[in-house]
């Protein structure tokens, strides 16, 4: 099985402009500018529960948090 490193970076912020809670996800290979998606939801319960989804989803497939001592702060 190929494995690539990964990073999660797990922010909370205020609302959007219109007062909504979202979710913002970014992803991209190291060095590009990527690409995003913003997520919009009427209540803040539903953006943690799309973040605990696809949280659940990465890690069925695999992904796992790197161990603290080789995590790069910054």
């Amino acid at each position: 099985m190929l494995t690539q490193p990964y990073q999660l970076y797990v922010e909370r912020t205020s609302e959007t402009l219109f007062g909504e809670p979202c979710l913002i996800r970014r992803w991209g290979r190291i060095g590009a500018s990527g690409q995003s998606m913003v997520h919009a939801f009427a209540k803040e319960e539903d953006a943690v529960r799309l973040f605990l989804e696809v949280i659940k989803r990465k890690r069925a497939r695999g992904y796992r948090p790197k161990p603290e001592s080789l995590r790069v702060s910054g």
